[in-house]
């Protein structure tokens, strides 16, 4: 016997919507427990999954996807909406090689409208989707899920600001599951739901409008009176002052008011925006008593949530967090700034140490970056943990807020270079090709463990914007010293005398390129800075070896090995050279070790490639 007799049977939502509207709960229970067998075997995201399985269903239920676009936020919760459409049996081979993507990928499915890793891009994404059809004539329906954590970028405000003033055919459905399903999101609020989004509400509301156009004082009272009584009941005065109809909120774990709800809003024409109550970790009570813990997970143990063993080497994070403890024991002038990356970025100690020291700012990494500059013109030290690729998403705010006032903010920057399983959209392939350019930075990358606490170190006392990068996970188990030294700025080692070949090592490359260099008795220079550059070394390099190579977990575009490049230029150097590093296409998701093999960045690409420009 299956054990999911109804979930067996779907394999597209045409399915879906052949069910008898009773049978959805019945899916949902099927859909929640799957999701939990799935994810215990092959890690991934749990807790919003788990948040949204109803309303996933009902979405597919009601619109007629995938010819109406459902444009799923950030992507951690579409893994329900990847086993309705068609990928259930994929799920085996979610985020490894060659297996589906934990996001939505527009190459994978039809049913993957947008292309989505960062967050807050949905609005913006499904109201031009809303523009297109309508451009087109059609009747076609767009529709754009949002956490409220999402909700805390500038972007998705700069969308609904934009939608607002448009007649698009465009629903906001805002998932917000910072907030507990109490009374308020009971009966009351359910039954109101589906009596704002219902046709006899809408076309009484405008022809109200056109009759009371011609007397303007009757109007402005109606709407007053409508916004007073609305406000009493709901918080949607704010997107009700955006231009549009406000719904809920409504429990979004009530499949028969989801269903209800969304079918009348699908009739409606302009912005619409749906707010809904959901859960983190629903259904699952490991997740539910701890979502963050769960809410991206390794491989576990379904029964009780234990996880799986790992290795034991400490993380590059788990330096960086301690390092940030020890740091703000010695200076009281350090502040710890993150966009909603506390966790994953190492801070909750930190946190919990020096609460009044620090800032989660959410998902706001422009506005992370300028407060970050007001505290440094005012005396304080500000560090910036951040992910290699979400700094992106502020780099004007790093060029003219920070660097070009030479302010002494500080990032470390993680998940530098690949990421594994989490594939291109957080992959930190750019970071020291658009930092590099920008004057007054400093640029170091730690090559273990250790070297990594003394750079943190010796980034916060230099006074002027700094930046550490650092992978994701373990480095080679070199033992830390708790003590710390300044390091001098823009000066490398040697670490291994040769001849013939010189290896210039940048960051984490230095354990392949050591391993590569005693194959070919080749010497290795351990760069530590990206910028300044130690080009004093790079001339003695040069003048003693009749081959120089780089090597990076950056894309070789702009990167160290170009900043090398550039110097030998104006060292007017006579030595042959190669640069390895990323090549230029985005990778893949698949296993950290496996994929930097494939580029040639292992021992045996380094020879391989070595050997080739010596023949």
């Amino acid at each position: 016997m299956t054990m999911y007799p109804l979930l067996d049977t779907i394999h597209s939502p045409d399915q879906l919507r052949k069910l008898d509207r009773k049978q959805l709960t019945q899916l949902a229970d099927e859909l929640r427990a799957f999701l939990i067998d799935s994810v215990s075997q092959t890690g991934g995201h749990l807790s919003s999954n788990l948040g949204v399985v109803e309303l996933t269903i009902a979405l597919h239920y009601v619109f007629n996807t995938p010819d109406d676009r459902l444009v799923w936020d950030v992507g951690h919760q579409t893994y329900p909406h990847k086993i309705l459409t068609g990928r259930r049996a994929a799920m085996t081979g979610l985020r490894k090689p060659n297996g589906i993507a934990g996001f939505p990928r527009r190459s994978e499915s039809p049913y993957d409208t947008f292309g989505t890793g960062h967050s807050s891009t949905s609005i913006s994404a499904a109201l031009g989707m809303a523009i297109a059809a309508q451009q087109a004539g059609l009747e076609r329906r767009s529709v754009a899920i949002i956490g409220d954590g999402a909700m805390t970028a500038g972007m998705a405000f700069e969308a609904l600001n934009n939608a607002g003033a448009m007649d698009a055919n465009l629903l906001v459905i805002l998932n917000d599951n910072d907030m507990s399903i109490s009374p308020n999101v009971g009966a009351l609020n359910n039954y109101l739901a589906k009596l704002l989004s219902g046709r006899f509400y809408t076309t009484m509301r405008r022809s109200s409008e056109k009759v009371l156009g011609v007397m303007p004082p009757v109007l402005e009272f109606a709407k007053r009176a409508e916004e007073h009584v609305k406000g009493m009941m709901t918080p949607g005065t704010l997107f009700e002052e955006f231009g549009f109809n406000y719904i809920g909120p409504i429990d979004g774990h009530d499949i028969d008011v989801l269903v209800a709800t969304l079918q009348n809003i699908r009739k409606l024409k302009g912005p619409q925006f749906l707010h809904v109550a959901t859960q983190k970790g629903r259904g699952y009570q490991p997740a539910e008593e701890n979502p963050g813990r769960y809410h991206g997970v390794g491989k576990f143990n379904p029964t009780d949530g234990s996880a799986v063993a790992a290795s034991g080497n400490k993380t590059y994070t788990q330096i960086f967090g301690e390092w940030l403890v020890d740091m703000a024991s010695q200076d009281e002038r350090l502040i710890g700034v993150t966009p909603a990356m506390c966790d994953g970025s190492g801070l909750n100690a930190f946190a919990e140490r020096y609460p009044e020291r620090f800032f989660d700012v959410g998902i706001a990494e422009q506005h992370a970056l300028t407060f970050a500059a007001g505290m440094a013109c005012d005396g304080l030290k500000p560090v910036v943990a951040i992910y290699s690729t979400f700094l992106q998403r502020a780099y004007d705010q790093l060029i003219h807020d920070i660097a070009l006032q030479n302010l002494p903010v500080m990032f470390a920057i993680d998940r530098a270079g690949l990421v594994g399983a989490d594939g291109p959209t957080h992959a930190g392939s750019f970071d020291l090709s658009y930092m590099r350019c920008i004057p007054n930075m400093v640029i170091m990358t730690p090559s273990d463990e250790n070297e990594c606490r003394q750079m943190l170190f010796t980034a916060f006392q230099h006074d002027g914007p700094t930046a550490v990068r650092y992978p994701r996970g373990g480095g080679p188990g070199v033992t830390v010293q708790k003590s710390m030294q300044v390091l001098p700025i823009g000066k490398g080692i040697v670490t291994r005398e040769g001849s013939k070949v010189a290896i210039l090592a940048f960051g984490s490359m230095l354990t392949p390129a050591m391993q590569a260099a005693e194959r070919l008795g080749a010497s290795v220079a351990n760069m530590r800075f990206v910028k300044p550059l130690d080009i004093d070394l790079i001339r003695q390099l040069a003048a003693t070896h009749e081959l120089l190579v780089t090597v990076e977990e950056n894309a070789i575009q702009g990167g160290a090995g170009a900043a090398v490049m550039e110097a030998l230029q104006g060292l007017s150097a006579d030595v042959e050279t190669l640069c390895l590093g990323l090549p230029d296409v985005f990778i893949e998701h698949g296993v950290h070790e496996t994929m930097l093999a494939e580029c040639g960045l292992n021992a045996d690409g380094i020879v391989a490639a070595i050997e080739k420009k010596l023949t």
